[in-house]
């Protein structure tokens, strides 16, 4: 059976990732892995290096004792991995199969000071499968009710939508489609866009609407329209491929992952499309 990974800091905003990659792993029925990551300590001992994974490893062993029971089907596994967080997690993800890794972004206050700011960013751009990214506060209590796709005109805009779809499904969710633009003349070719979409998931049974938005500042066009909308996630593909997402996330995605109050799924353009169908 696939398992979702979650990156754990032991951090307040890991266990809201926590909380919400368990919503999902139930919805699919699938396992649940929880992972460590330890870093190399040049500064450290091999006594004080096995102290801190003796740590870690009995908080791992009470967090699966604690939310194990809220697994309706799947099993919650642990694991203490070592190395640097984002090509360790990523690496993982490949080795497991695993369709999804959900991450917290706030762990300034945590065991570790893993998943704050560049971290999670880093994560993103790694990984090969989507990453959903959550900062502590979010209501993880509520469904997915509200999904914002923003589309622009180029081509990798609409390659989200499928993603975005997949988690419509599995919470019943309204996709509202975004058409962003900067430019009046990319208006009639943006609607084109948003028709297409909107056609594509009404054939999926998805409900869906859609709004048109200019902007001066796309992150702040598109969390204000979220937040307008008391959307509950963000679905966003980084704007650059495989190679050069690896050496550089778009700016966008970077202030999307940073300031974003709700979770946010991160897509690579030419990723192959994910599935979070029911294994």
């Amino acid at each position: 059976m696939r398992s979702i990974i979650v990156g754990t800091d032991f951090s307040e905003g890991s266990y809201v990732a926590l909380e919400l990659a368990i919503d999902i792993a139930n919805r699919m029925e699938c396992d649940l892995q929880v992972i460590w990551v330890r870093r190399p300590k040049r500064l450290m001992d091999d006594d004080q290096v096995d102290m801190l994974s003796k740590l870690a490893e009995e908080k791992l062993v009470s967090l699966c004792e604690k939310y194990q029971p809220m697994m309706k089907s799947g099993k919650m596994r642990w694991e203490i991995c070592e190395g640097k967080v984002a090509p360790t997690l990523a690496r993982h993800a490949i080795h497991s199969s695993a369709p999804l890794i959900v991450i917290g972004t706030n762990g300034a206050s945590g065991f570790e000071k893993y998943w704050m700011g560049s971290t999670a960013v880093r994560i993103v751009q790694e990984a090969t499968v989507p990453v959903i990214t959550i900062r502590q506060g979010f209501n993880f209590h509520k469904d997915l009710e509200r999904i914002v796709v923003p589309l622009r005109v180029n081509l990798n805009s609409r390659q989200k939508v499928p993603p975005a779809a997949e988690i419509a499904r599995l919470f019943d969710s309204e996709v509202h489609l975004l058409g962003l633009f900067d430019d009046e003349a990319q208006t009639n070719e943006l609607q084109i866009y948003l028709m297409q979409a909107a056609e594509l998931l009404g054939k999926e049974g998805i409900r869906c609407t859609s709004a048109m938005k200019k902007y001066t500042n796309y992150s702040d066009a598109l969390l204000g329209y979220a937040e307008s909308i008391d959307a509950d996630l963000v679905v966003i593909n980084t704007e650059q491929d495989r190679m050069l997402a690896q050496l550089f996330l778009g700016t966008n995605a970077q202030q999307i992952v940073h300031n974003a109050q709700i979770p946010v799924l991160s897509v690579h353009p030419n990723d192959k499309i994910f599935t979070l169908s029911k294994s």
